[in-house]
């Protein structure tokens, strides 16, 4: 079983600086740390074990440190900033694993660019030697790329003349849609195995800036200081120490302190379960700690989900559920909202966005189960937006005297939580009724029942007592019986409907085409380019265009 969370006293790869309002977040691979069996991490090359540091540090400035206002992301070796995803490591992998890494890492990245643009946390990346592959898509997740000016330093994205694949986190996105390379330039950059250096560099915009090697260090910190100056963040705030989730394994649960999971492997289903605050929301930013509902509550799934991704492949639907007092949803919530100019119920807000956009990037059938005791209100009722089907139960079963189920709508619903394409999931959801979203603001913190949920489209069906069970155990066969690959390509494109945006062209087309390469002979069969990589053999290619 993979562990998906670290803490910086167990990292291998990363070290941690700090001066001042300038944080150091300094790349120096163990080569010989690497995740699994059978390579070595040469040259600051990395898998997914350097990934998940990278995401814990990433995340940890930005919670346990508001005084941080500029971060620089460089290399602790000599003349080599990072030669992406190690090769050996991806020749090697399952086919599962390569896509799911792709996803994580680009996950990561996308943290890094949602901390400069959001929390007044902006990346600097300082290249001094070179960056290849995911290396340079590493450095193009910053605001400001600086490339020494010599002989040897250079960017390149050289995938398709070296491995057969594409660039597997946006590096063919970012060049074009973030940097706005020009296309041509772009064609002939990502077919040059050498990459481009110096001036050239500069000229066509894969970097902002060249600087000798004497002063490089000198001009690197001077403009982290600038870009640190714009910061809205405090420089005298106290952060929250992300102290390390407990969590009990027993048989087919997984159990955190207010999310559980619990697997059926003959029906192939996973219940996650989130259950609701019990205590009253705090009275100040003061009083928030990593206990605390909103903040404990949004790790805690974000783990479930990961955890879920990596190490339970065969598992075809997640059943979303929650559990508790609608109320006291609604009240944490707006507590965050009211509070919203605040770094810290910022940094949760756009947390708990992070954690939503993962879940819509989870490649399995997502079920909202609303029935009695739940409490899908705000923030929580996005789970259900979130899901390619949700069924809500019309009022009671016999005997149970808990009050029927309910949606909520509030605040969070409207705005805040956007996805991946940049609108909300309410206005993704009526995209053919684009007024609907505005009329239901009228609804906020009304409790809706299922078959009026049902009439205004914000449930898929509704079922009474009668029905209930029989209506969810055909829906979940059915699911189990397709395949995997259909549906995976079915509710990716069903998911991110509306505009497109860089996110969407990295989740949506990216994963899409990369999952069907990684399989290709070209890349990784017995004469691909993966498996003859640094043999001195020239692979051996199906010339066929499809």
């Amino acid at each position: 079983m993979l562990k998906l969370s670290t803490q910086p006293e167990q990292y291998c790869h990363f070290h941690l600086k700090f001066d001042g309002n300038v944080a150091f977040l300094i790349l120096d691979v163990d080569e010989d740390s690497g995740l699994f069996d059978g390579y070595q991490l040469k040259l600051n090359s990395y898998d997914l074990g350097v990934d998940i540091e990278l995401d814990d540090a990433v995340q940890r400035l930005r919670f346990e440190h508001p005084e941080v206002h500029s971060v620089i992301l460089c290399s602790g070796k000599e003349r080599v900033f990072c030669a992406g995803a190690n090769i050996r490591m991806l020749a090697g992998a399952s086919h599962p694993h390569k896509v799911n890494f792709c996803k994580f890492t680009n996950e990561t990245r996308n943290a890094i660019e949602d901390a400069s643009n959001f929390s007044g946390q902006r990346y600097i990346c300082a290249i001094n030697g070179t960056a290849a592959g995911g290396g340079y898509e590493l450095a193009l997740a910053t605001e400001t790329i600086i490339l020494t000016d010599d002989s040897s330093a250079s960017v390149s994205l050289p995938e398709v003349p070296l491995l057969a694949v594409l660039p597997g986190t946006g590096g063919l996105t970012r060049v074009t849609d973030k940097r706005k390379v020009r296309r041509d330039i772009a064609d002939y950059f990502c077919t040059l195995e050498e990459g481009v250096r110096g001036q050239k560099a500069l000229d066509w915009n894969f970097v902002d800036k060249i600087v000798p090697n004497s002063t490089f260090d000198k001009v690197v910190l001077e403009t982290a200081l600038e870009e640190a100056e714009k910061s809205d963040r405090p420089s005298d705030a106290r952060g929250v120490e992300l102290t390390p989730l407990e969590v009990e394994f027993t048989g087919d649960q997984i159990k955190w302190s207010l999310v559980s999971v619990t697997i059926d492997r003959q029906k192939r289903v996973a219940t996650l379960l989130v259950n609701g605050p019990e205590g009253d929301a705090p009275k100040s930013p003061d009083e928030i700690s990593a206990a605390s509902w909103l903040l404990a509550a949004a790790r805690e799934l974000d783990a479930a989900l990961l955890h879920i991704r990596f190490n339970e492949p065969e598992i075809a639907v997640i059943e979303l559920k929650t559990h508790g007092d609608a109320d006291k949803v609604l009240a944490h919530e707006a507590f965050m909202l009211a509070n919203q100019n605040n770094w810290l119920c910022r940094e949760i807000r756009l947390y708990w966005r992070r954690v939503l956009k993962r879940l819509d990037q989870t490649s399995r059938t997502l079920v909202a189960i609303i029935d009695q005791g739940s409490c899908f209100a705000g923030i929580l009722a996005e789970l259900a937006y979130a899901a390619d089907r949700s069924y809500m139960l019309i009022e009671q079963f016999e005997g149970d005297n808990r009050p029927p189920a309910t949606l909520r709508i509030s605040p969070a619903n409207i705005a805040g939580f956007e996805m991946n394409n940049g609108l909300t999931r309410l206005q993704t959801r009526f995209l053919g009724a684009p007024e609907t979203p505005d009329q239901l603001k009228n609804r906020i913190g009304e409790s809706i029942e299922a078959q009026e949920a049902e009439d205004l489209g914000l449930v898929t069906f509704a079922f009474d007592d009668i029905d209930w069970e029989d209506e969810l155990r055909i829906f979940l066969e059915e699911r189990a019986s397709f395949s995997a690959d259909a549906l995976t390509g079915m509710e990716a494109n069903l998911r991110f409907a509306g505009p497109e945006t860089m996110e969407t062209k990295i989740f949506g087309r990216l994963t899409a085409w990369q999952n069907w390469i990684f399989q290709r002979p070209n890349a990784v069969g017995t004469q691909g380019a993966l498996k003859h990589y640094g043999t001195g053999q020239r692979p051996v290619y199906d010339k066929k265009r499809t």
